[in-house]
């Protein structure tokens, strides 16, 4: 019995090739958004990097660049609706199109606060940015997407960068953990409803990783003593860690994988 050709030749030829395509990372000027954007530079792919920084973005474009990736930059607060449409025409106006929207711009908790005395500012603060600015940032794209797809070029990927707060409990952190498994779900459901466009959705659940975020908590002796020892690897993550499965998720050889977490923490939820 003879096995079916794949219709797309290109893919085992050119696997990681991401020539021709054009991503949007948000927070891609720093910590696990950086690491994601410098393995798609490194793969060809053109890219917009949106954050809240400008001299930040000036500086990781500069750092992609050295990459040969074409790379602008946009001054985005992804909890702000208006201010997303606006980074994303600039992109359409810059690019033509847009291929991948990894959504990786989030918020972390502010402080020790037991639930019981969570204030509900802080839980409206938290949504707007991890869940809401989320939403706004794949939707404005995904629009684009189903409308290309409608013109005869089906393809699109939308990734959003999840937590392992989402499936393991995390004391004092309830709030953000609640964000996280909300685009968990969300995610499971644009993966079914826009398949049929050629577009993917998925989730990267990142685990204790060595951030501008986690700063503080990896310069706490007593925090690396008691979670170092849980981590099956032996080590924090790094934002090169994510480099693998981004450029994996924008190209070809993900078309049919959609809808999934994909945990990278180097063990920590299994052990």
């Amino acid at each position: 019995m003879d096995l079916p050709v794949d219709p797309r030749p290109d893919v085992i030829k050119g696997g990681f090739n991401l020539s021709g395509r054009v991503a949007v990372v948000t927070g891609g000027n720093g910590g696990i958004g950086l690491g994601m954007a410098e393995a798609l530079a490194r793969a060809g792919c053109a890219l917009s990097i949106w954050g809240r920084d400008p001299d930040k973005s000036d500086a990781a474009a500069d750092r992609l660049r050295a990459h040969g990736a074409q790379v602008e930059t946009a001054i985005c607060d992804v909890a702000d609706r208006d201010a997303v449409e606006a980074a994303f025409e600039a992109t359409i106006s810059k690019f033509g199109r847009v291929d991948g929207m990894f959504a990786n711009a989030g918020i972390s908790s502010r402080g020790r606060v037991s639930f019981t005395e969570r204030d509900p500012a802080e839980w409206r603060r938290m949504f707007a940015t991890n869940v809401d600015g989320v939403v706004s940032t794949l939707q404005v794209a995904a629009r684009h997407m189903v409308e290309r797809a409608k013109t005869g070029d089906p393809f699109g990927r939308l990734v959003a960068t999840s937590s392992v707060a989402s499936v393991a409990g995390a004391a004092f952190n309830e709030h953000y953990g609640a964000t996280k498994g909300a685009l968990n779900a969300m995610i499971r459901a644009v993966a079914v409803e826009l398949a049929r466009h050629g577009i993917t959705a998925n989730a990267v659940l990142p685990g204790w990783i060595e951030s501008d975020m986690t700063a503080d908590l990896m310069a706490n002796d007593k925090f690396v003593g008691n979670v170092l020892p849980r981590i099956p690897a032996r080590r924090f993550g790094r934002p090169a860690d994510f480099g693998g499965i981004a450029t994996y998720l924008m190209s070809d050889l993900s078309a049919y994988h959609t809808g999934q977490v994909f945990v990278i923490d180097g063990g920590y939820t299994i052990y």
